[in-house]
């Protein structure tokens, strides 16, 4: 256990019962980790959640942490041809009623007022989320900010992934990660080869395997890793947290996606995973030796890797 979720579990002993219901919790627990369910939530009326502390929090937060555009896109989104308006991230953030924009604070977590808060709502997942997948890795925390009829496009993340509704309203439609259909093999080894933009293509025959939220204040969903998902926002502002780790089983699926995407370019068609376990794990063992080696061998000579992708 890392040592900011054990933190956390000692200081949340005197919270009533966290941040999150407990019913939800036990919704949580029979879901994860592959399956999506709507969650319910306390944290509307957090200080640190209002829109006064999230303009602070925009101005203080260094510039790659801060992701802004017009919010007027297509669910298949040409990353090409997204707008951005000229303006400070703080004043985004205090005009985000009427300015038509999409905003992402990334990596939150990284700020001292925000710390606590981010490790004590993984803490309360622990319980769950430990046993089922192992420790929780790359622990990071975002705020979505979305003018009034905003879309997020169709898009997956790397992440195990809960998003907490604190203000307005919002529909996500999310899709199964495991469909061929929707994402192939091919689309899931690029992305963990990293160096694309995170919107993919669209069609609208998806729908008929969609998982649909209708979300408020209040209400939260948990979203599986890779599960793909756009957002449409409702008629007013909208603010949300999400609150993403990844795992030792999110590490090995990456490892094994990342092995079939070498073997693919060497002419090699590679077995999927999951279908031959002692093949995958004889996969994953020699992805840990080659990047173990490759890692001494940069820091041998003074090179630091900046990690985009697993």
């Amino acid at each position: 256990m890392d040592q900011g979720t054990e933190r956390a579990m000692q200081d949340s002993n005197g919270m009533d019962d966290g941040w999150i219901d407990p019913p939800a919790l036990s919704a949580f627990a029979a879901a994860y980790p592959a399956r999506a369910v709507g969650l319910a939530h306390r944290l509307t009326n957090h200080p640190l959640l209002r829109l006064d502390a999230l303009a602070a929090l925009a101005g203080r937060l260094p510039d790659d942490h801060v992701e802004h555009s017009l919010g007027n896109l297509a669910v298949d989104q040409d990353p090409d041809a997204i707008a951005r308006i000229a303006a400070h991230p703080a004043d985004i953030v205090r005009t985000i009623a009427d300015n038509g924009c999409w905003m992402v604070m990334k990596k939150i977590d990284c700020d001292p007022a925000y710390t606590a808060l981010v490790d004590t709502i993984l803490a309360q997942l622990a319980p769950v989320t430990l046993p089922a997948t192992g420790r929780h890795q790359r622990r990071e925390a975002f705020l979505f900010l979305s003018a009034p009829d905003a879309v997020t496009p169709f898009h997956m993340d790397p992440e195990h992934n809960i998003l907490f509704q604190i203000a307005g309203t919002k529909t996500m439609r999310l899709y199964p990660a495991d469909d061929p259909a929707i994402v192939s093999a091919e689309q899931h080894e690029a992305f963990h080869r990293g160096g694309r933009h995170r919107n993919m293509r669209f069609d609208p025959a998806f729908d008929a395997q969609a998982e649909t939220f209708m979300m408020a204040a209040g209400d939260a969903v948990y979203v599986p890793v890779k599960a793909p998902h756009w957002v449409q926002n409702g008629p007013t502002p909208s603010i949300s947290l999400s609150i993403t780790w990844r795992s030792d089983a999110s590490d090995r699926a990456a490892r094994l996606h990342r092995v079939n995407h070498r073997l693919r370019t060497l002419g090699v068609t590679p077995s999927p995973t999951g279908a031959a376990p002692h093949r995958d794990a004889a996969k994953i063992a020699c992805h840990r030796a080659v990047k173990a080696l490759s890692g001494a061998a940069r820091r041998a000579v003074g090179r630091r890797r900046d990690r985009v992708a697993y």
